[in-house]
């Protein structure tokens, strides 16, 4: 096998669908599905690049149609290795004023991501030593803490227990949907169930005020949050984030609603951010979160992949100022725990990286099958 040589013959996109098996709810949104497109790049040499993306219901027919009609036949016979051109090839679909930008934008992801694969497979090494990085496990923090109809208080102290017996590290807690002082009790909770050494972050989904989110972070202030994500609405965040950050001293995280490597740039210019968790699915894929993981280390800035830790266990390994993988618990993943099928286990609020080509996962084609879309 020749990486500089390998060509690309064709591409291929598989809907997946799988109910929840209890709705996820924070102070903006309501998730009762994961949802996510299969991709494969297959090459002359044999070898197959493959991995899915996204959470996208609505958008999915649209992407897929993009990947095949649009993309595919413009990437056919480019070299494998030539990841940068390819990107700059599938960038043009996101040109037309009138498109949908976000359907470009995904499509994109969905065959960068399983180029990376391809190319560490070619290559024989895994996407974070391919990257340059040498961590062989990387901090794992949750995303949970939704809020409940009953038993608010209780079940995130349970939730919290869960997650340490499950050997994750820490919680990355929805707040936003109630009062600064009603969501601090929520905070309070989940810190007294997981103990001083537990990861405490809190996440408003960009549905609080300036002045509430300064409120919620001056309450909260001996529960060490390690982070604050998106705390004000997003037609002003930057500078919100910025004041905000500056008041409380309470690290700032943002960037999974930019959609490219030039927003989050600007979150950093303005100080908004400690920790910049661009979305690679949403925004272009991993080649634009390594740019992003780059321009970020310029400002002390720390990232994190948004969600989706089958590849954000990899990237955070890959670059030196990775902060954490995003993960869950299985019930709001089914496609990490069951699609995988050399899944490793988590130990001491660590997950080990696969030491495997690519992103190093082998997948469950039984299981596949039973979630594909038909």
């Amino acid at each position: 096998m020749s990486l500089q040589s390998a060509k690309i013959t064709r591409i291929e996109a598989i809907p997946l669908r799988t109910p929840l098996s209890k709705t996820a709810a924070g102070s903006t949104l309501k998730l009762t599905h994961r949802s996510a497109i299969f991709t494969r790049v297959y090459t002359d040499q044999g070898v197959v690049g493959e991995c899915y993306n996204g959470n996208d219901d609505e958008l999915q027919g649209a992407i897929i149609k993009m990947m095949h009609d649009e993309m595919g036949p413009l990437i056919k016979g480019q070299k494998v290795a030539a990841i940068d051109d390819i990107w700059n090839i599938t960038r043009q679909a996101t040109l037309p004023f009138l498109r949908d930008r976000r359907v470009a934008l995904r499509a994109q992801a969905c065959i960068d991501t399983a180029l990376q694969d391809a190319i560490g497979k070619l290559a024989g090494l895994p996407v974070h030593v391919m990257w340059g990085g040498a961590r062989d496990k990387v901090p794992a923090v949750a995303l949970g803490g939704y809020y409940r109809d009953k038993d608010e208080l209780e079940g995130l102290a349970d939730e919290a227990r869960e997650l340490k017996e499950f050997g994750i590290g820490g919680l990355k807690l929805k707040v936003g949907g109630l009062s600064p002082a009603q969501d601090a009790k929520r905070a309070e909770a989940v810190r007294r169930a997981g103990g001083d050494n537990f990861v405490l972050a809190v996440d408003a989904n960009q549905n609080w005020s300036r002045q509430d989110a300064i409120e919620f972070a001056r309450i909260t202030m001996d529960l060490k949050l390690a982070w604050f994500e998106e705390p004000c609405r997003w037609d002003n965040d930057r500078r919100e984030m910025s004041i905000v950050r500056s008041i409380t001293g309470v690290p700032i995280s943002a960037g999974q609603s930019e959609l490219s490597r030039y927003g989050c740039r600007d979150l950093m210019i303005q100080n908004a951010v400690d920790i910049c968790n661009f979305d690679a699915s949403w925004g272009g894929g991993p080649s634009e979160w390594r740019r992003i993981a780059a321009l970020a280390a310029c400002f002390d800035v720390k990232v994190m992949q948004h969600l989706e830790a089958h590849i954000g266990i990899g990237m955070c390994a890959g670059v030196v100022n990775g902060n954490s993988a995003e993960v869950t618990l299985p019930w709001r993943d089914p496609f990490f725990y069951k699609l995988i099928a050399n899944q490793r286990s988590f130990k001491d609020g660590m997950y080990e990286v696969s030491d495997k080509p690519g992103w190093g996962w082998d997948y469950d084609m039984d299981y596949l099958k039973s979630v594909r879309v038909s």
